[in-house]
């Protein structure tokens, strides 16, 4: 092993650690592959599964395999002003798994998020039973001040992939703008699992998403 995967693994193993003690399940996994397998053997193939838009859950494949095998999936693809997309994400609610990643982690196992229309903090808090948040090693922070600064800059760029007409995709910066298209809603910060239902954070020793 060298030695930044060394240092990534201790580092990870001691977040699992607190996130345990906020009564979070946690797991350090090496690769994206291992992490799919892993959720393919915790998701029940007969369970319902929503999801939050991620690049995480993209490149892990997790969807695509969940579908493959015959989970019936939620959550609806497209545009955020569609009255079918709309439903589709109210109805991911009651399913029996929500699938997301989380826009930062801090050391401290606060998950931190900013959401355009909240239907993804809504699921991880309260809805499905059992919610799995899939994170790469660059979504860890030392603080809730670095957490907010890498959300924002995350912010810009999935602006950007996702072609809306706010004033960072021109700038390269947030301006707070008030634009119809903004993306940046609803923050929500979770210290603690709630308790009312099953929440898993799965580290992935890889860079994911955005």
């Amino acid at each position: 092993m060298n030695p930044k995967e060394w240092y990534w693994e201790i580092q990870c193993e001691k977040l699992v650690d607190v996130l345990k003690s906020k009564k979070f399940n946690a797991e350090f996994i090496k690769t994206r592959t291992e992490a799919k397998d892993r959720l393919l053997e915790l998701i029940p193939r007969e369970a319902t599964v929503g999801f939050g838009g991620s690049m995480t859950l993209s490149q892990v494949g997790i969807i695509e395999a969940l579908s493959e095998r015959g989970n019936v999936i939620i959550t609806k693809r497209g545009n955020p002003s569609d009255p079918e997309t709309v439903e589709s994400r109210r109805k991911a609610l009651h399913a029996d798994v929500f699938l997301s990643s989380a826009n930062a982690l801090t050391r401290k196992g606060q998950l931190v998020n900013l959401d355009g229309m909240g239907n993804r903090v809504a699921s991880m808090i309260f809805g499905p039973k059992n919610v799995f948040i899939v994170c790469g090693l660059n979504k860890i922070v030392n603080s809730l001040e670095e957490a907010f600064a890498r959300i924002k800059m995350a912010a810009v760029i999935n602006c950007r992939r996702l072609g809306t007409n706010t004033p960072c995709v021109h700038t390269g910066e947030c301006s707070d703008c008030r634009s119809p298209e903004r993306i940046c809603n609803v923050y929500s910060i979770i210290e603690r699992n709630p308790g009312q239902n099953q929440i898993t954070v799965i580290i992935v020793g890889e860079e994911l998403g955005f």
